[in-house]
């Protein structure tokens, strides 16, 4: 059974999240953004988040920070707050989807089974299938059904991340982080010319299975269908 810890401080929206979401066969644990939602989120070990931003105690995206400090668990945000600058503050912390109030529950549940759907590809897997590329992390190499991929040995490690982690939105700056190191100071630019290099590796990958798209002001995401 999959735990979809929600962070809602209006009750009654709330408890229509968790009706719908309980319905559909998930575990739910309701918290209304007390000072410790990040302890109890370490404590269940949720597979995903639906998170307010407008909480009264705390800001929602400082609890999306710190979740995204803690690892990958997806993180849907659902908020009234809709304007592209929130939209756009909440995919640069790594927000997997957005949800503007009003909203309909049943969509909410669809959007949650689509969002598990694609971090279903398991983190602990020794290779990663999208389509006919094939990253093997046992051999640390990445191919297209039986033809070798040509990587330098830091363009893989950031093809690796992206793979582990596809449809989901990344900054240069976590980029940097998770494939860098926090001590590189080369600057954005080495994401940059490493996505370039990444990119004509992956020229024969067909468009259709998926690619490297820019998120313009935001960062890049390997987008897989």
């Amino acid at each position: 059974m999959k735990k979809v810890f929600v962070v809602e401080d209006e009750h009654a929206i709330a408890r229509v999240l968790q009706v719908y979401l309980e319905r559909d066969g998930f575990a739910v644990s309701c918290h209304r953004g007390e000072k410790d939602v990040l302890q109890a989120f370490q404590s269940w070990k949720p597979d995903l988040v639906l998170l307010d931003l407008t909480l009264e105690e705390t800001e929602g995206l400082h609890i999306l920070q710190h979740i995204r400090q803690e690892g990958s668990c997806p993180v849907i945000i659902v908020t009234a707050r809709g304007a592209v600058p929130d939209r756009l503050a909440g995919l640069q912390l790594g927000a997997d989807d957005y949800i503007a109030k009003p909203f309909d529950p049943e969509e909410v549940v669809a959007r949650v089974k689509t969002v598990l759907r694609r971090s279903a590809y398991n983190a602990d897997a020794d290779i990663v299938r999208l389509g006919s590329l094939i990253v093997d992390f046992t051999a640390r190499t990445a191919s297209r059904g039986r033809t070798p991929i040509a990587l330098i040995p830091r363009d893989w490690q950031l093809l690796a991340f992206l793979a582990r982690h596809p449809n989901q939105c990344f900054s240069r700056e976590q980029l940097l982080d998770q494939v860098w190191g926090r001590d590189f100071d080369g600057g954005d630019r080495s994401v940059d010319a490493a996505i370039k290099r990444i990119r004509k590796s992956l020229q024969a990958w067909p468009a259709h299975e998926g690619e490297i798209t820019t998120v313009k002001g935001t960062g890049y995401s390997l987008r897989v269908c």
